[in-house]
């Protein structure tokens, strides 16, 4: 392939190199650069690209492809922790095996013959034979009474909104969530939950707003617990590592200025209550709304926010007053004017225009205070 360029006429300038290309931009591109036989590189798909060049240089812009921002790493608690139906049985079974143990404990005691004569009389029990306490008797006594404190001890009353957690020696045998008169193992360790619909109302937290003006925000959270096992066993407070969730939301979350609109209090609401719900789902909690009920300036910065807040308020009310004159003033030079009231030069157009704003600004100023 053969190139061919054009000299440049006299009357332009001197002569240019012949092998060489011009772009809009005054930079020169080597013929030899444009046409190589090498290989053509594998197209990649670019992304939203940021252009950067040196002033001056003569350089191409050059594109850089942005870093993708890192996506945070969500807490993970112990897969094989979750919550699971716990076996019990019903109240009516331990009422009946501790009956049966304190019965045992009579008829052993009526055997060895020290049963009071005044109960043996008020049961109607025949003369015992007085054996004694021996070993079979105190094995006798053993068994009744191991049965009677198994058959009490292990009564439990479940409740509507109200769970049990299990345990045995440390290791988590199931939840209970049934309701009414029920037995359970009384060697494990109750751990008692409320799985209601619950709602916390925070004390003032510190947030900052877009611009990083520090804020104190009052939070309402609407929250329950899902997952018992993983609320109980997976973290030491669930109800402490709640709120520090919410905290720690509030202060990468930008929420809005007092006075701002409702639209933008929602938006503010919904991102809280995604981060908190990813944070506290680790570990069983169902957070339903994360809501700012009260936002207001931080101490530190009360004073100047609120001088600054009335100046952009007086600012806005003189733009709206200079607004209003300016269209009464060409609204009365036009009317006169339309009608042939008057005819007016430029100098005398100028001179009205002068006197009717000074006269509106005057009126307007009366009637603000």
């Amino acid at each position: 392939m053969s190139t061919t360029t054009s000299q440049t006429p006299e009357s332009e300038g001197p002569s240019r190199p012949a092998r060489l290309i011009q772009n809009e931009a005054t930079t020169e591109i080597p013929v030899h650069l444009l046409f190589r036989d090498e290989p053509e590189p594998r197209p990649v798909p670019l992304g939203p690209t940021v252009v950067g060049s040196r002033a001056g240089s003569g350089e191409q812009p050059r594109f850089r492809r942005p870093t993708p921002a890192k996506a945070l790493p969500v807490a993970q608690v112990d897969p094989a922790l979750v919550e699971r139906p716990a076996r019990v049985l019903p109240g009516a079974v331990g009422v009946a095996a501790g009956v049966c143990g304190s019965a045992g404990c009579a008829a052993t005691s009526w055997w060895a013959g020290v049963l009071p004569p005044l109960v043996v009389e008020a049961l109607a029990l025949p003369a015992s034979a007085g054996a004694g306490l021996g070993p079979v008797q105190w094995t006798a006594y053993a068994g009744a009474g191991a049965l009677g404190l198994f058959g009490f001890g292990g009564l439990a009353r479940g409740g509507t909104g109200r769970a049990w957690v299990l345990g045995l020696f440390g290791r988590y045998r199931g939840t209970v969530r049934r309701t009414g008169l029920l037995w359970v193992n009384p060697l494990l360790l109750r751990r008692r939950v409320d799985v209601r619909l619950r709602h916390w109302r925070s004390e003032a937290m510190p947030a900052a707003d877009g611009n990083g003006v520090a804020l104190r925000v009052v939070a309402l959270v609407v929250w329950r617990v899902r997952d018992t096992a993983r609320a109980t066993l997976g973290v030491e407070d669930h109800e402490t590592y709640l709120r520090e969730c919410v905290e720690a939301a509030l202060a990468r979350v930008p929420v809005e200025t007092p006075g701002a609109g409702r639209g933008a209090v929602e938006a503010a609401g919904e991102a809280l209550t995604r981060r908190v719900a990813r944070d506290a789902g680790a570990i069983g909690l169902e957070v339903f709304s994360v809501q700012p009920l009260r936002v207001e300036y931080a101490p530190e910065v009360a004073a100047a926010m609120h001088r600054r807040r009335i100046a952009a308020l007086d600012a806005q009310q003189r733009a709206s007053v200079l607004t209003s004159v300016v269209d009464s003033v060409e609204d009365t030079v036009t009317r006169l004017t339309m009608r042939g009231l008057v005819e007016l030069d430029d100098y005398e157009r100028k001179a009205l225009v002068k006197d009717l704003t000074v006269a509106f600004c005057s009126g307007r100023g009366e009637q603000s205070p």
